[in-house]
């Protein structure tokens, strides 16, 4: 069987691999993921979905365009080249739904604080051993790219030393920098994360020269912020915004849940913290553009709703 090459292709501005989030890069995939070498990268996609939701009830089982939120999840995973795909969730009706569309559904506890601890469950349930790679999937990004998932698997299968891989895109502008909600990352030369952080890091001293003002705004003239006009970031700057996807080696998740919470994790708000503060290293691949966001909202739905009744029809009208 011939299988799919991976997208993965070296940065010019890190010392880490970039990666193309195209349907190109993502068709053709198989159950094993070959790199150049010759060498199958084999691991699992697991997809927490937890009924509760404050702002969508129910959010996994949401048509989005006749078939349920989590199975388009799911779907999107089985063009990655995973092993297996399995949902986990702490709801019958989930369980049964994934089912009837031909997923593996595994039930765990209602009480887990976070996904990680929930996949931690399914290693556990599933005994899979330590060198196992198991990839989190967010259960509310339907349009999430194939070839993400496949490459951070990679990344993890190809480098031993990192316990996690993850990945992160490049920000352009300041409005996003300084954006708490938008989470950066900063590497070493070897492309792993030396921290995450809801600040603007790292943060560039000269051209964001702060001028005190009684609304403690940012009122530097442009003359004294370099050749940098507002709204821009200096040239060069290596601003990454860090993309929620983790690959994980099962025997970590394993002792994950032993691990004494940090305080910059908890100040923060930022549990991927709890595994640098012990020591793990987090290998980062760098996306070429932002990959599509996630459902928060009834209007992130009703977006993702036209973009798969537009995908279907032009599906339609080339048969």
């Amino acid at each position: 069987m011939k299988h799919a090459s991976s997208p993965l292709k070296k940065s010019k501005h890190f010392n880490v691999q970039k990666i193309t989030l195209s349907e190109e890069s993502a068709s053709g995939a198989h159950s094993h993921l070959a790199r150049p070498g010759g060498v199958e990268v084999i691991f699992q996609v697991v997809i927490p979905a937890r009924h509760a939701s404050t702002r969508l009830p129910g959010k996994p089982l949401l048509l989005i365009s006749g078939k349920p939120m989590v199975v388009r999840v799911a779907e999107q995973a089985a063009k990655s080249g995973a092993q297996q795909i399995w949902i986990a969730t702490d709801h019958h009706s989930i369980a049964n739904t994934v089912h009837e569309h031909g997923f593996k559904a595994c039930l765990t506890k209602d009480s887990h604080l976070s996904g990680t601890d929930r996949i931690a469950e399914v290693v556990e349930q599933r005994d899979w051993p330590d060198d196992t790679i198991v990839v989190n999937v967010q259960g509310d990004e339907p349009l999430i790219p194939p070839a993400l998932i496949r490459a951070v698997a990679e990344h993890l299968h190809t480098h031993p030393e990192c316990t996690i891989a993850t990945a992160c895109h490049v920000i352009h502008d300041e409005a996003s920098m300084r954006n708490p909600n938008i989470v950066k990352t900063v590497l070493d030369k070897n492309g792993n994360a030396l921290y995450f952080s809801r600040a603007p890091i790292p943060y560039p001293r000269d051209a964001f020269r702060v001028l005190s003002s009684s609304e403690g705004r940012d009122d530097c003239p442009s003359s004294l912020r370099g050749e940098v006009r507002r709204g821009e970031l200096p040239k060069g700057l290596p601003v990454l915004r860090h993309i929620g996807i983790y690959a994980y080696r099962a025997g970590f998740l394993r002792v994950y849940g032993q691990l004494a919470p940090a305080a910059i994790e908890q100040f923060e708000a930022l549990e991927q913290l709890r595994a640098l503060y012990h020591g793990y290293k987090i290998g980062v691949v760098i996306a070429e553009q932002a990959p599509p966001g996630g459902v928060d909202t009834e209007q992130d739905l009703r977006a993702v709703q036209q973009i798969f009744d537009a995908k279907i029809k032009s599906e339609m009208s080339k048969k």
